[in-house]
């Protein structure tokens, strides 16, 4: 999207996975703040209009053939670590319109203002719409920051994927999940690193199509046992 900052001096950069968000992504793009370099959407193997669309909002659009968040992630930093001007801060986001990109500006504030480390945008349930995340969300969530509580006295109380953290210290994350354990590695990591790390509360809507994930059983069983595999693996470490 290439825009131009204009009321700070850091860079920041959007990263979108996206699968099928054909009638989505434009409306993601189109509503993050002016205060975003450069908006990059991964086409994680989409079959619909999703690149085109994304492509006309004025987004960079990949392509990443093997399916899974964590690859489209990955992808969208191995970009960014080959441009000639780093960013200072990354900001992952999803395709689904299920955020509001608009407060973007309240996931990076603390990191501008602050120098806080890393940001998560919390999908309170008085600030969520009715039905926007399913039972099977809801609880996976609740279990998930439950034992991460228990087991590393962390303060997270929700693994919500709208996100914002330092380039360097996503960098010395060293991640590497390819599914759906991409936002509890984070986490998780950012805990062993001790990075500093704060949430804030965020608006959440009902998404525009399905859900590739909470949307089916199967990607409700996967995603819960990649969680839970993520937290016992580093309560052993």
């Amino acid at each position: 999207m290439n825009k131009t900052s204009t009321e700070h001096s850091l860079s920041i950069k959007v990263i979108i996975p996206a699968y099928n968000e054909a009638e989505s992504i434009a409306n993601v793009i189109n509503d993050i703040p002016d205060i975003v370099d450069e908006v990059i959407v991964v086409s994680n193997n989409s079959t619909d209009a999703t690149e085109v669309n994304a492509k006309n909002a004025g987004a960079t659009v990949l392509k990443e053939h093997k399916r899974g968040y964590g690859y489209a992630c990955l992808k969208g930093m191995d970009y960014v670590a080959k441009q000639d001007n780093l960013p200072d801060i990354i900001v992952f986001l999803d395709g689904d319109y299920s955020d509001y990109p608009e407060e973007l500006l309240k996931i990076v504030n603390p990191i501008i203002n602050d120098d806080i480390d890393f940001v998560i945008g919390a999908r309170v349930k008085r600030l969520r719409e009715k039905g926007s995340m399913t039972p099977q969300q809801v609880f996976g969530n609740w279990l998930a920051t439950f034992l991460m509580k228990f087991m590393f006295s962390a303060k997270f109380t929700d693994l919500g994927p709208f996100r914002a953290i330092k380039y360097d210290k996503l960098l010395a994350l060293n991640m590497e999940d390819k599914t759906y354990g991409w936002t509890v590695e984070m986490q998780l990591k950012a805990l062993k690193q001790k990075l500093s790390y704060i949430e804030v509360p965020v608006n959440y809507r009902n998404r525009i199509g399905v859900s590739k994930v909470s949307g089916t059983v199967k990607g409700s069983i996967f995603a819960g046992v990649k969680i839970l595999g993520w937290i016992f693996k580093y309560s052993f470490k």
